[in-house]
């Protein structure tokens, strides 16, 4: 998968990382009613502390990054010893329940994923390019079962072409995803000072006869 994101890990240039939970995911993941135990899909999650809280919260996470980068650091942040071993082409790295995979997410199987049971998106869908979007909407969506339940963190800006983190309105938001989930836009902030303002959505994956 080609990803700017790979060259900003290498140089340093990670200012979309947060130094702390993400308040949109504190907020308002458990008005999403996933259940303690079930495991948690973080589609290019970088080193975000946000999989932290969600295995305080008792979720088993399954992070996807493409940069050893980012994977490195996240676990480097705590002294605890880490597991490492390969799977179909990707190098796993596990701390606690935290079990992040390195390589391309669309090389992800749907027999990997067998255990998945939510997802959470804050800097997934926003990283990738339009055509990329789509088809990543569409891998999502194969990955997790009827009834896995979801948040996505999303970001739109004047400026559409630039990026990443691009600019994904929300008419594109229901247009990518309605098609496979049920779609409930949560929350939408004020514009910063640079003209760019979060959504927050809750996705649900519909069943075969819905």
């Amino acid at each position: 998968m080609e990803n700017p994101w790979r060259q900003r890990w290498q140089e340093g240039r990670i200012g979309f990382h947060l130094s702390e939970t993400h308040p949109a995911l504190v907020r308002y993941w458990t008005t999403l009613g996933v259940t303690q135990g079930t495991k948690v899909l973080v589609p290019l999650c970088g080193k975000s502390l946000d999989m932290r809280w969600l295995a305080d919260q008792g979720h088993p996470v399954l992070g996807i990054e493409l940069a050893p980068e980012a994977i490195e650091q996240f676990f480097a942040q705590r002294s605890a010893g880490v597991s490492r071993y390969t799977q179909a082409g990707f190098d796993v790295s596990r701390q606690g329940s935290v079990e992040l995979w390195c390589g391309d997410f669309f090389h992800l199987h749907i027999q990997q994923a067998a255990e998945v049971g939510a997802f959470y998106d804050r800097a997934s869908l926003i990283a990738l390019p339009p055509a990329t979007r789509e088809r990543y909407a569409f891998h999502l969506a194969q990955l997790v079962p009827p009834g896995a339940q979801g948040l996505l963190v999303s970001l739109s800006h004047g400026d559409h072409e630039a990026g990443p983190p691009f600019s994904v309105p929300g008419s594109e938001i229901e247009r990518l995803f309605i098609p496979n989930f049920q779609v409930e836009l949560l929350a939408h902030g004020e514009a910063d000072d640079r003209g760019r303002s979060e959504s927050v959505w809750a996705l649900k994956r519909r069943g075969p006869h819905v």
